[in-house]
C-alpha cells in the first residue's frame, strides 16, 4: 500500500508519492460530504469515490482500487461488516478499511475488525484525528488507537471462537517474534518496539512481517485480535 507523510518527498528517491486514494462509504451524504472536503483539503489525499450503501461500496472499491476506504458500520442492504468481508476476499491487493462508528465500544465494531478492518474512527472525530487516522493506515506501522483495540478485544474476544489456542498460536512463532507481537498489541510502532529490543528498525519490520504471515493476518490489528482471542495475550 502506498503511504505518505504529509505529501513530503521520498527519502529514498526525492520524488512525492502519489496522493493516498479514499473511498467512501457511508448512507449520510453530509457525512460524505464533510468528509470529502477534510480530506480532499490535504495535498497528500484524494476522494475517487462515494458510495451509499455497503452494495454500492464492493463495487466500487473493486473498480477504483483505493488505498483506504472510510466504511461506515451500519448501512442498508449490505453493512459495513459484510463490505469489509466481501472486498477483502474478492480482491488480490484490498484497500486498508477503516470503519466509521458513532459508538466505539460496540461489537459492530470488534466484528468488523474481525472482519478484517484496519481500524476504526468515531464519527465524531476532530479533524485532525481523522486525517491522521488516514495516514497511519496507510503507512501500517502502528496500531489505530490502540487503547479502543485493546478494550474492545478484552470486553469481546472471550465471546468468539478463538482461531486457535494460545499454546498453537505460540509454536508458530519464534521467541523474537512473541516478543515483538506482545509489544504490537500494546500499539507500539516499528520504532518504539526497536528502542524497546534495542534492535534496529528493519529488523523489527522483518520480525513484523515474519508474526504477520505465521498467522495468516494482514495487518497488526488483526494480528491483535488472533493474540487476544487465543489467549495468547490476556486483558488487563
Amino acid at each position: 500500500m502506498s503511504g505518505t507523510d504529509e505529501g513530503r518527498a521520498d527519502a529514498r528517491t526525492g520524488a512525492t508519492p502519489p496522493p493516498l486514494r479514499i473511498v467512501l462509504a457511508d448512507d449520510e451524504r453530509m457525512v460524505r460530504t464533510a468528509l470529502r472536503a477534510i480530506l480532499g483539503a490535504e495535498p497528500d489525499m484524494e476522494v475517487v469515490g462515494e458510495a451509499a450503501t455497503g452494495a454500492e461500496a464492493v463495487p466500487l472499491i473493486r473498480e477504483l482500487r483505493p488505498d483506504v476506504v472510510l466504511m461506515d458500520v451500519r448501512m442498508p442492504e449490505i453493512d459495513g461488516i459484510r463490505a469489509t468481508e466481501q472486498v477483502l476476499t474478492g480482491m488480490a491487493e484490498p484497500p486498508r478499511i477503516i470503519v466509521v462508528t458513532t459508538f466505539e465500544n460496540d461489537a459492530y465494531v470488534y466484528d468488523a475488525l474481525r472482519a478484517g478492518a484496519s481500524g476504526f474512527l468515531l464519527k465524531r472525530a476532530g479533524v485532525e484525528d481523522l486525517v491522521q487516522a488516514v495516514r497511519m493506515v496507510a503507512r501500517s506501522d502502528s496500531l489505530l488507537f490502540p487503547a479502543a483495540v485493546r478494550e474492545l478485544a478484552a470486553r469481546y474476544a472471550g465471546a468468539r471462537a478463538a482461531r486457535e489456542s494460545a499454546r498453537a498460536l505460540r509454536a508458530r512463532l519464534s521467541d523474537r517474534e512473541a516478543d515483538v507481537l506482545r509489544l504490537m498489541t500494546k500499539g507500539l510502532t516499528n520504532a518504539e518496539i526497536a528502542d524497546r529490543l534495542t534492535v534496529g528498525p528493519a529488523t523489527v519490520k522483518t520480525h513484523v512481517a515474519g508474526v504477520l504471515a505465521k498467522l495468516g493476518v494482514r495487518d497488526r490489528t488483526q494480528a491483535v485480535i488472533a493474540a487476544y482471542e487465543s489467549g495468547f495475550v490476556r486483558p488487563g
